[in-house]
């Protein structure tokens, strides 16, 4: 029963983080706004780092809650909150920017209550089950949590070619299920620590943390004369401001008597090193992720004969060989773990991450789909293998007592490396185009008779818009030359070639093909230092032996009204 519910809560929940990524054309059109105008850049990057902003700063506050008030209450409050706000997103009355707005509010609600979902639900299932099954059980929801990003992409392709709401319509009935069924099935079984609110130390991290992410956020967009906006002054006072804020959290948190962030943990080896490979591991992931789908949609679907329009769908369809990867390795791996220990399967799998990005290097922009989905599936294995034993690891070391906030501490460096891997590779890759894109954009509308003045004001755009133009599944040029009306004065022969399927992908290929090598380097850098903190987690312990009926009465099979 706790297996199976927390599966569901964390599966919806990520499939939510994803499926908006693809369905944003659908949505934007839908509430009649283009999000690539230039004041309109913002309502995007909300759209997409809102949610996963919240889910990485309130995961260990909602935690260290779940350690003091029953973490199956706060799951169950979780579930109650995602039902309700999915019903809020599918209504939105308005069109424009309060569309929007109304939009990433109700998201960010959705957030919060998916939140309260992750950061107990490996607590309750570490609950649940003994020592030589929790590797199992959290392999099979951890590897849930992984495919269903990957499912969001697949399933976000499908609703949005029927209509906008659908996107969130989906989550609707399964969080009513989930909410009615978690109230009636599960039940504390774990510790609880009642205690006094860290007031202070949840104050300075949630503002602090919140500073960081969202002044990477705004990184990501132009200031300026600059393709990025990392010279801002409001992008550096929100770094140094949320920084400084951090560290006044560290200091409260080592004089406080009952402190949010447990600190101490970091003594704990196996603890420290499991969730800095996590980090590390959810950076290069989402890289990987958003570099795959900008990669498919931009230049090979394209290249391939799929129009724009529907290369969010495929571009979904084709990455299911991750998501394979992911399914046929983690529940393996978890298993295997609780007998042998996470050192080796996790370290391994972090190895074949590292392989897979190397491959990808090598591969040519217009590459073979079968070498394409072979590295795929090996990068899929290898997360599979890293994820649920380090999981499982992390869970394990632990007191009883404290299993909430660390569970909050473990979804904070996974959710917080997925935030960060988008202002981190987002900003690679603008800086590689922004130094070879103008010259090249110039070079090839003007040799289909476009004028140089319209050509190089094109070329003269933040190279976000030309970038977020390929991943939201529109038809780049026709998107940049409309406005200004050169494609109804060109021959039908030159604007034909303009908005074709290869003119855009064969233009922007070299310097695409320049960012992506940065940008896959750092992650397979980042793969290897994740695999040597994985190696120096320590050694196995054995589970201790399971108890007879006259040991320890805890052991007995239990009736699903109680066994949660």
């Amino acid at each position: 029963m706790a297996l199976s519910n927390t599966t569901l809560g964390v599966l919806i929940f990520t499939v939510d983080s994803s499926i908006v990524i693809i369905s944003l054309p659908a949505i934007f059109r839908g509430i009649g706004l283009d999000p690539l105008a230039p004041g309109n850049i913002g309502y995007l990057l909300w759209m997409i780092l809102g949610y996963l902003l919240v889910s990485a700063v309130l995961v260990v506050v909602l935690g260290r809650l779940g350690d003091m008030f029953g973490r199956v209450k706060m799951y169950n409050l979780g579930f109650a909150i995602f039902a309700c706000a999915s019903l809020a997103l599918s209504l939105d009355p308005f069109k424009g920017g309060s569309g929007a707005l109304w939009l990433i509010g109700w998201r960010i609600v959705q957030a919060f209550g998916g939140s309260m979902l992750t950061a107990n639900s490996a607590a309750i299932l570490t609950d649940a089950f003994p020592a030589r099954q929790r590797g199992l059980a959290l392999g099979i929801n951890q590897i849930t949590a992984l495919a269903g990003q990957f499912l969001g992409l697949l399933a976000g392709g499908l609703l949005a070619a029927i209509d906008w709401r659908a996107v969130f319509w989906v989550s609707v009935p399964i969080g009513v299920v989930g909410t009615l069924w978690s109230y009636r099935s599960l039940r504390e079984t774990g510790s609880r620590k009642p205690g006094r609110i860290d007031w202070v130390g949840n104050l300075t991290f949630t503002a602090g943390a919140g500073l960081v992410l969202a002044a990477i956020t705004y990184g990501i967009q132009p200031y300026g004369g600059a393709p990025t906006g990392w010279g801002s002054p409001k992008v550096l006072g929100g770094l140094f401001g949320g920084i400084a804020l951090l560290v006044v959290f560290c200091f409260v948190e080592t004089r406080v008597k009952e402190p949010m962030f447990r600190l101490a943990l970091f003594r704990n080896r196996a603890f420290a090193a499991g969730n800095l490979a996590a980090l590390l591991t959810a950076i290069a992931r989402g890289g990987l992720q958003f570099m795959l789908i900008i990669w498919l949609q931009g230049i090979w679907l394209p290249l391939h004969g799929y129009n724009f329009e529907d290369t969010p769908l495929w571009a979904g369809i084709f990455m299911l060989p991750l998501t394979a990867g992911f399914l046929i390795a983690g529940p393996t791996s978890g298993y295997l773990s609780d007998r042998f220990g996470a050192r080796v399967f996790s370290t391994t799998g972090l190895v074949l991450v590292a392989l897979s990005f190397g491959g990808l290097l090598m591969l040519p922009v217009d590459f073979n789909y079968f070498a394409f989905a072979g590295l795929l599936l090996l990068s899929g294995i290898g997360q599979g293998m890293f994820s649920a034993p380090n999981t499982s690891a992390i869970m394990g070391s632990v007191a009883p007592e404290q299993r909430g906030v660390a569970s909050g501490m473990r979804a904070t460096f996974q959710n917080s490396g997925t935030a960060l891997s988008i202002g981190v590779f987002f900003s690679l890759m603008i800086s590689g185009l922004a130094s070879k894109l103008p010259h090249t954009l110039t070079s090839g509308l003007t040799a289909q008779g476009v004028p140089a003045g319209t050509a190089h004001q094109v070329a003269s755009l933040p190279p976000v818009s030309t970038l977020f133009a390929t991943f939201l599944g529109n038809n780049p040029i026709a998107h940049l030359l409309g406005p200004s009306g050169v494609l109804r004065k060109v021959t039908a022969a030159q604007a034909n070639t303009l908005t074709g399927h290869e003119f855009f992908p064969r233009l922007v290929s070299g310097p695409f093909h320049h960012g992506l090598v940065t940008v896959f380097s750092v992650a397979a850098l980042m793969a290897v230092v994740s695999a040597v903190a994985s190696l120096a987690r320590g050694r196995h312990q054995p589970a201790p032996p399971v108890p007879t009926a006259a040991a320890g009465e805890r052991e007995r099979p239990q009736t699903p009204s109680s066994s949660s």
